[in-house]
């Protein structure tokens, strides 16, 4: 199961409403950078039949949809919203990670 902070959801929520449309997020990984996996995060407009869904009624109603073939990199995540600086964004707290790249873009399982 991947959780949502309430931070994250709300984040979530305010993006789908100023996007004016949107059923949640889908998470995932893709091959890249050192460590040789990153996480991907977009919307999901369209609910498509190959995407397994976890919905939270828990933490804001937020929908997090995830392709099956994603779950044993993501299984126990935790999704968060994280202020560092100037920047801020949506964070991975995932305990599947082994290591991280030096500059933090990639992970490996």
């Amino acid at each position: 199961m991947i959780s949502i902070t309430e931070l994250a959801a709300t984040k979530v929520k305010q993006q789908i409403a100023k996007r004016g449309r949107g059923l949640g997020i889908k998470v995932g990984v893709k091959t890249t950078g050192c460590s040789g996996l990153a996480y991907v995060l977009e919307y999901v407009d369209v609910e498509q039949g190959r995407q397994h869904c976890i919905e939270h009624h828990d933490v804001n109603g937020v929908r997090i949809y995830m392709d099956p073939k994603h779950r044993p990199y993501l299984y126990g995540m935790t999704i968060d919203w994280v202020k560092e600086g100037l920047n801020e964004g949506f964070s991975f707290i995932n305990p599947n990670e082994r290591d991280r790249c030096g500059c933090g873009s990639s992970f490996r399982v």
